[in-house]
């Protein structure tokens, strides 16, 4: 699958900002939509757990929906199918966050480009874990 064309050195920019809201982040620790939050959260981001299935996810209170957001985010990390990223970024574009990142396996071209549009940085088909590993040696 395609990547964004991204340097190492834009990466660890985007790293480098704190605040993340988490699109899709699981209360189910076995899967990507849990463990790679909460290694964000155990190295000092500040993440914000978005799941309308449940109130709370690793002691976070969790919200329904990027709109219900009250605090401002940096990035806005998504882990939902490819086609249904697109309403995501539309709510997402009202928060004004610096980026959105798609993680591994999801790229949407009219998604990407709606955000690029808005003046947002996009990232797609990587994982943050993944990659805050390879760049933080």
């Amino acid at each position: 699958m395609e990547q964004d064309l991204l340097s190492d050195e834009e990466i660890r920019k985007i790293l480098s900002l704190n605040r993340i809201a988490v699109v899709g982040m699981s209360k189910n620790s076995s899967k990507a939509a849990h463990y790679v939050p909460k290694y964000l959260l155990d190295h000092g981001y500040d993440i914000t757990p978005i799941n309308p299935t449940t109130d709370e996810i690793l002691g976070k209170k969790c919200y329904s929906s990027v709109s219900e957001i009250t605090q401002n985010v940096d990035v806005i990390d998504v882990f939902r199918p490819s086609d249904q990223v697109l309403s995501i970024v539309q709510e997402a574009i009202k928060k004004k966050p610096k980026v959105i990142w798609f993680q591994e396996g999801i790229h949407n071209v009219e998604a990407e480009e709606l955000a690029r549009q808005s003046g947002i940085q996009i990232v797609f088909n990587r994982c943050m874990l993944a990659e805050h590993q390879r760049l933080s040696r």
